[in-house]
């Protein structure tokens, strides 16, 4: 049994995008194994300070009275304040438990990671979800963003072991941050295959609700540009003078919503945030589930339309280029090319039966290869490398104090 101490900047019901839906099944299916986890995260409005749920012991953070406001897309005044609080819940806990490792989850809590590992004197294991040079396909423009940078290099630098979710993050963290390959351990996210399967009552009622006389596609996810739905918006004239009456549902929020609603016409709904019942439904409900991320450190949105039992067309770039198989498990078009987009898309929806192929497959391999428990134990087994390598390392220093003590130290002594 390893005792973690998980620090997260979201976890239900506070969401945002997919690491608080990471985190929160991660954390529950290492209970579920045994393990002893502690998950310290940003208070939700109505949701209790503490509290014990699947197995998981709950703390959430409380803000401080000073309100931070995000300004121009710079988030670093907000999320230093939001670790003071965080850091101080943390410490709480420390002292009515014992951990054996700290995990830390991005850039959000990378103080109060580094502060909680002097502080408790164990290893820390630092989760890299994405990267902010990825999310802006290499430009830092502002000085926020080139900050940001900076804190992912020093998390992933201070950690002992770095975790990402696919081959493409360990070559973006061995270039950017220089860390070394040996050092960064793959771990895919993971997908609960049953919570994503919607009652076809549901699925009946959000096709009523969303769809017109044609085929109905989907997206989910936070809108900001580098999820590309701007790409989506510009397939829609050369998929509809194929398919009449082609309806599409954006959910989601975020920054670049208006830019996007002044983009589209009367065939797209934007339907804000969606709850989980909600989204299982729409998915189900959808012909079509489209990712068409620019920047996608690994997609597991693409795994829960999978999941749903939806065909899925997937840029081919980032971690979506390996989930996805071509013509077996979905399909791939060129990112940031809307004739592709477009091609791939009225592939599925122009013949059922291949759709119908695509999506069995899919969900046999989301079940196969994503499901929780495996996804666990692949962490836990990272866990148990982080506490060899550190144990190593701490019997170095010491062997290296005990050599080089000098003489007079001992003779005064």
């Amino acid at each position: 049994m390893t005792r973690i101490l998980m620090l997260s900047w979201e976890y239900p019901p506070l969401l945002v995008g997919g690491l608080g839906r990471h985190v929160h099944a991660l954390s529950a299916a290492l209970a579920a194994a045994g393990h002893d986890v502690t998950v310290v995260t940003r208070h939700a409005p109505g949701a209790p300070l503490e509290e014990y749920t699947e197995g998981v012991r709950v703390i959430r953070a409380p803000d401080d009275p000073p309100v931070f406001t995000v300004a121009g897309g710079d988030m670093l005044p907000w999320a230093l304040s939001f670790q003071h609080t965080l850091t101080r819940a943390a410490l709480r806990a420390a002292r009515t438990g014992r951990y054996d490792v700290v995990h830390a989850h991005d850039w959000l809590v990378a103080h109060t990671a580094v502060t909680l590992r002097d502080h408790l004197d164990v290893p820390l294991v630092a989760t890299v979800h994405a990267t902010e040079s990825g999310r802006h396909q290499g430009w830092l423009p502002h000085p926020h963003n080139r900050t940001i940078d900076d804190i992912e290099r020093w998390l992933t630098t201070e950690a002992v072991r770095v975790i990402v979710c696919s081959e493409y993050m360990r070559t973006e963290a061995g270039r950017l941050f220089g860390a070394a390959p040996d050092r960064v351990d793959v771990v895919a996210n993971g997908v609960d295959t049953l919570r994503w399967r919607a009652r076809p009552r549901a699925v009946a009622a959000a096709r009523e609700r969303y769809a017109g006389d044609g085929p109905l596609i989907s997206f989910a996810g936070r809108l900001v540009y580098e999820k590309g739905v701007q790409l989506l918006l510009a397939a829609l004239p050369a998929l509809t003078g194929r398919f009449p009456g082609l309806r599409v549902v954006i959910a989601g929020d975020g920054p670049y919503r208006k830019e996007l609603e002044d983009l589209a016409d009367a065939r797209v709904t934007f339907s804000g945030f969606l709850s989980g019942h909600e989204l299982t439904a729409l998915m189900g409900a959808s012909d079509c589930y489209v990712v068409p991320s620019i920047y996608e450190p690994f997609g597991m949105v693409a795994l829960e339309a999978a999941a749903a039992g939806t065909p899925v067309a997937v840029a081919d770039t980032g971690g979506l280029a390996a989930i996805v198989e071509h013509g077996v498990t979905g399909v791939k078009f060129t990112p940031g090319d809307p004739d592709a987009l477009a091609a791939a898309v009225g592939a599925v929806l122009a013949d059922r039966g291949y759709a119908r192929a695509l999506a069995q497959h899919a969900l046999r391999r989301v079940r196969d290869a994503f499901t929780w428990p495996s996804i666990a134990a692949a962490t836990a087994a990272v866990y148990a490398t982080t506490l060899s390598d550190d144990a190593g390392r701490v019997a170095r220093e010491a062997e290296h104090v005990l050599t080089h003590v000098p003489a007079t130290r001992s003779a005064t002594l």
